[in-house]
């Protein structure tokens, strides 16, 4: 096809990238650890980690799950923590002894949890021992049998560990009781898997790296499976995109989004392999301490989403930190609006550069080119390897300008969905286009500007929410006759949660429903906004509720 948007690349990024370099991801991130050894690798919290101090802890841990767990190539391990250390030892070491990943919301509710590790039949998890509770409430109905605890201290250095540990759980109180049997804690795990010896996995482009959830095009939580071939394309790309800027060895990359998503995944996936050092902020609602950090470390570049560049500009002590040496401010998961970037132009000297992808995608298939000196609103046009279209409902192409979906193919696209393969074909056209979902516009230059979504789908602060899973939630609470799910605007996340709820006992409450719904959502998934209504919802023929109307009603 004819790739317009070429013309668009600045000087130095490379119409399509060579992924033969690496035969997996485990094989790219292995050369960086010995081309980039002394460097370092990840910060958090005060503390650093090395390529080389990396490389020997991923090893450990990969043969601890060989030889101690006795794991197989292909298990499935799950991470339900937030950006420490420990992550990325678990994530390399996971690779490295040729299992899948499965990244976990830490936040999950004891459904959501169960949910997800069933469906990914996971065998062995590594949890913050903050929310061991929920995962002891669910463990006994999984597959999972080998669990690995870590305290949020473990890979400081001794006494700041303990410091740290103690007043985690003893002053704070942020670890509420837990009891699982056979754990083993993770600084354990690393010492016993020093005394041994991983076996040496070979991997190729077809083997699953992870299996990362989303509601896909349904709202049924399924898991992508991105391939080692995958995310070698999507690493290589976002590195040739950002080499106009950015150079080897020489950045900073602060990610305040949780490793478990993906656009915070590959980020610091790319980075890494470029030999950069990337911060990782635990819990950027935290934000004293964000702000302390962003003023200890000099950054050159930053990724995040609207809500939280927005977070940033109005925290009074962002005033004071120093932005002279940024280079690159990423947003995506979520549309930027123009307030937040025309003030952070003003602050930062640098624009915001918005790009677009989905978890099917590993993520990135479209982007500004990080050379714009101006937002423009639009999402870019796509990286190297990758053709974007604007196709009809029957897969043909829409005529220039007008409305139609925006569907993507590209190394990065996923193999399809874990045990899925009817909604795998769905989403796929005849010619491998995957469907995203997403209504949008090209031009003659090949830049695609989104106008509007296909999917019921509702996007909170980047996190998607899908509405039958909330009206599933809605409808489990007595009292509540049938309830209905939508996005509203809201100034700080982009969209809310608003639950249209017809009672059959009057006498139900709104602070009833909100407890109900708190017991069994995660905060971000949470309705903002309770409406009752008296008369039946608007339906389809065959009983389906219409969301459009309840919509336009809102509207």
């Amino acid at each position: 096809m004819d790739r317009a948007w070429l013309a668009q690349y600045p000087p130095g990024v490379p119409d399509d990238i060579d992924t033969s370099r690496f035969a997996s991801l485990k094989d790219m991130l292995t050369a960086s650890c010995a081309r980039f050894a002394d460097l370092p690798a990840y910060k958090s919290m005060g503390a650093v980690l090395t390529f080389r101090q990396l490389d020997d802890a991923s090893r450990a841990f990969a043969a601890w799950l060989q030889k101690v767990a006795g794991l197989k190539r292909g298990d499935r391990v799950a991470l339900m923590m937030p950006n420490l250390l420990q992550y990325p030892v678990a994530l390399f070491g996971t690779l490295r002894a040729g299992m899948v990943v499965v990244n976990v919301n830490p936040l999950y509710t004891p459904r959501e949890l169960q949910h997800q590790l069933n469906d990914a039949g996971a065998n062995a998890i590594v949890v913050l021992e903050n929310f061991a509770h929920t995962l002891q409430q669910v463990i006994a109905s999984t597959q999972v049998r080998t669990v690995v605890t870590t305290q949020v201290g473990d890979l400081l250095p001794i006494f700041k560990r303990l410091l740290t540990n103690a007043v985690v759980k003893h002053v704070k109180k942020m670890v509420p009781p837990w009891q699982l049997a056979n754990a083993v804690a993770f600084n354990s795990a690393l010492a016993a898997g020093r005394a041994e010896v991983a076996d040496e996995v070979t991997l190729t482009h077809d083997d699953t790296a992870f299996l990362q959830y989303t509601g896909g095009t349904t709202g049924v939580a399924k898991g992508a499976m991105l391939t080692h071939g995958n995310m070698v394309a999507n690493v290589l790309q976002v590195g040739a995109w950002m080499s106009p800027n950015l150079f080897e060895g020489k950045e900073t990359l602060v990610i305040p989004l949780p490793l478990y998503h993906v656009f915070a995944l590959t980020g610091a996936l790319s980075f890494f392999s470029m030999g950069q050092q990337v911060v990782l902020v635990p819990n950027p609602r935290d934000m004293p301490a964000f702000l302390k950090t962003l003023k200890q470390t000099p950054f050159t570049a930053i990724i995040g989403v609207n809500t939280l560049f927005r977070a940033l500009l109005d925290a009074p002590g962002f005033a004071d930190v120093d932005l002279k040496p940024l280079k690159l401010a990423v947003a995506g998961g979520m549309a930027v609006q123009h307030v937040v970037a025309h003030r952070w132009r003003e602050r930062a000297g640098v624009p915001l550069v918005e790009g677009y992808g989905l978890t099917e995608s590993a993520p990135v298939a479209i982007a500004n080119p990080v050379t714009v000196q101006e937002w423009s609103g639009q999402i870019g046009v796509p990286v190297p390897s990758t053709e974007a279209a604007i196709l009809d409902d029957d897969g043909a192409p829409v005529p220039q300008g007008q409305v139609g979906e925006i569907c993507l193919r590209g190394p990065q696209i996923m193999k399809g969905y874990w045990n899925r393969p009817e909604e795998t074909a769905q989403v796929f056209t005849a010619d491998g286009w995957l469907r995203t979902g997403d209504m949008g516009v090209i031009d003659e230059h090949g830049s695609i500007r989104i106008t509007d979504r296909k999917k019921d789908m509702i996007v909170v602060s980047g996190f998607k929410v899908f509405p039958n899973e909330i009206e599933d939630v809605l409808t489990m609470l007595p009292g509540v006759l049938e309830a209905g799910a939508i996005g509203v605007p809201d100034a700080r996340s982009g969209e809310a949660v608003k639950a249209v709820v017809v009672r059959n006992d009057t006498a139900l409450t709104e602070e009833e429903v909100l407890a109900h719904c708190k017991q069994h959502l995660t905060g971000y998934k949470m309705p903002r906004i309770i409406e009752f209504r008296t008369e039946p919802l608007p339906k389809t023929a065959i009983g389906k509720i219409l969301r459009r109307e309840l919509r336009d009603k809102a509207g």
